[in-house]
């Protein structure tokens, strides 16, 4: 794709639009167009017509400094029906189910989408008294262990302007609702490996979250469970930090690799 000797790989005509978001999905951060044209090597025109067209489909979007773009509702749909297909998803579940089962609470897969996070699977506790958040719900980054996971995988430039300029929602008393208490949190979250949530989104709830990467190592999802603190209390929540770690771990190699378990 890139440019090789001086001279100008070509790109077919009718791969520059997927070549354009395939090198914005490798950057995992916002871009602008002079920056993906490093990767792709392409007339200046023609880089700026593409990102014109992505936009106005839908596909990427604008970032509120009027510079760089960032994938948008179509991509992100995509992405998540990508991450959902049949053959991927017999593979998760047989990972989130054993997990269930050695925890013995709900596990749950959820994904970045743009201001929440959103639950795309999940396997559920046996034990009658659960905690209902099922598939397609959409959590607050501030206070839920998935989201902090996710914001503490941001790059300090991009969760410094997120801690500034977002509402951040208060659920309980508990919950994040300064920009210094967020980024407190995440990095804490970052030199940990694993984020917590000890009933800031929801009274009498625990929760612990890890990342499932990417093959560059990036942030792609999270996989987390919760549990009523009544049952399982956070010192013991966080005891289970290994398995998650371990299923995430095959999970990532599930969606990277696409091979069996």
């Amino acid at each position: 794709m890139a440019k090789s000797g001086g001279t100008e790989t070509a790109i077919p005509t009718n791969l520059r639009l997927l070549s354009v978001i395939e090198v914005m999905a490798q950057a995992g951060v916002p871009v602008t167009p002079t920056e993906v044209n490093l990767k792709l090597g392409l007339p200046k025109p023609t880089i700026h017509r593409l990102f014109a067209t992505l936009e106005a489909e839908g596909f990427i979007q604008r970032e509120i400094d009027g510079r760089g773009y960032s994938p948008g509702l179509r991509a992100r749909n995509m992405s998540s029906g990508i991450l959902s297909s049949l053959r991927i998803r017999v593979g998760r579940v047989a990972i989130l189910t054993k997990l269930a089962e050695e925890i013995g609470e709900t596990c749950n897969i959820a994904l970045p989408d743009r201001d929440a996070m959103l639950y795309i699977d999940r396997v559920e506790t046996k034990w009658p008294l659960r905690i209902q958040l099922p598939v397609g719900t959409r959590v607050p980054f501030n206070c839920t262990a998935s989201g902090k996971m996710y914001l503490s995988s941001l790059d300090r430039r991009h969760l410094q302007s997120y801690a500034n300029s977002a509402l951040l929602e208060v659920k309980t008393d508990k919950s994040i609702s300064t920009p210094d208490a967020l980024l407190q949190e995440t990095q804490m979250v970052r030199e940990q490996g694993y984020a917590t949530d000890d009933g800031e989104f929801m009274d009498g709830m625990v929760a612990v979250a890890v990342p499932i990467t990417d093959g560059y190592g990036r942030l792609m999802s999270t996989l987390s469970f919760h549990a009523p603190d009544q049952r399982l209390s956070m010192t013991s929540a966080i005891q289970h930090v290994d398995k998650l770690k371990q299923a995430a771990q095959k999970l990532s190699h599930l969606l990277t690799q696409q091979e069996d378990v």
